[in-house]
């Protein structure tokens, strides 16, 4: 049975949805702060990078790694964290899961190619379902960058300064700095930061600007590329008596 919202808060939830929905609506990130960037010359010069970018992009399949988000309110310094674990594929059909874990369990579904989302909520037994298809393409520029985005269209749509470069965990990572060229995707974001991994080639940890100060971060760990995952991953477990609620 269906529960459906309507006028301005059904338009409000289908943007959250499409733009920041797996961010769990701009609520994301990482439990420390963000690592100090050394402003030096990269090993690679920035053509080099986006090459490998561009190579990985073609090539990737899926992804699976242990995620966590942190966003940042500056105005009353409140930081807010969920982890979990992200699965992510390419193909005819693709398809987004995080399965927070902390600090209480909830899914997120995006299924882009029928262009619809679903939040799972376990402690009231509800799935909240988005209509994304107006915003799809949003999804793309927020969870999606720098995952199999090939360097054509990101360039599209960012212009791209390279850094330095950044070690976390011991990993070595190539730190690029992407300022929107698009105004709707400037009005939300002043600009964004990639840490890449130059053993994967795709992002160890985004950063987001707003626009109004606040920020985010994703950082991700334990990451594993192009491991077959049954499709049986994206699809939310629930029990059959669960409540669907209709945003859009």
């Amino acid at each position: 049975m269906y529960t459906k919202i309507t006028g301005a808060r059904c338009n409000r939830h289908k943007f959250v949805a499409a733009c920041s929905l797996a961010l769990t609506c701009f609520a994301a990130g990482l439990a420390s702060p963000s690592p100090i960037l050394h402003k030096k010359r990269s090993a690679l010069p920035l053509n080099q990078i986006l090459s490998q970018m561009n190579a990985r992009a073609k090539s990737l399949k899926t992804v699976s790694a242990d995620l966590a988000y942190t966003k940042v309110t500056v105005v009353v310094n409140d930081k807010s964290t969920e982890s979990g674990k992200l699965f992510f594929q390419r193909g005819k059909n693709v398809a987004i899961l995080i399965d927070f874990q902390k600090p209480e369990p909830k899914s997120v579904l995006l299924l882009l190619k029928q262009k619809k989302a679903e939040i799972y909520l376990p402690k009231s037994n509800q799935i909240q379902d988005f209509e994304l298809e107006k915003h799809s393409g949003l999804v793309e520029q927020f969870l999606l960058l720098g995952f199999g985005t090939e360097v054509g269209d990101l360039q599209k749509s960012y212009s791209i300064k390279l850094m330095g470069e950044e070690v976390l965990d011991g990993d070595t990572t190539a730190v690029l700095e992407l300022t929107p060229r698009k105004s709707e995707v400037a009005s939300q974001l002043s600009k964004v930061q990639l840490w890449v991994s130059e053993e994967s080639w795709i992002p160890a940890q985004q950063e987001f600007f707003e626009s109004g100060g606040d920020y985010l971060i994703a950082r991700y760990t334990d990451v594993k590329v192009n491991r077959e995952l049954p499709s049986s991953t994206f699809r939310i477990n629930a029990p059959k008596d669960v409540k669907h609620v209709k945003m859009g």
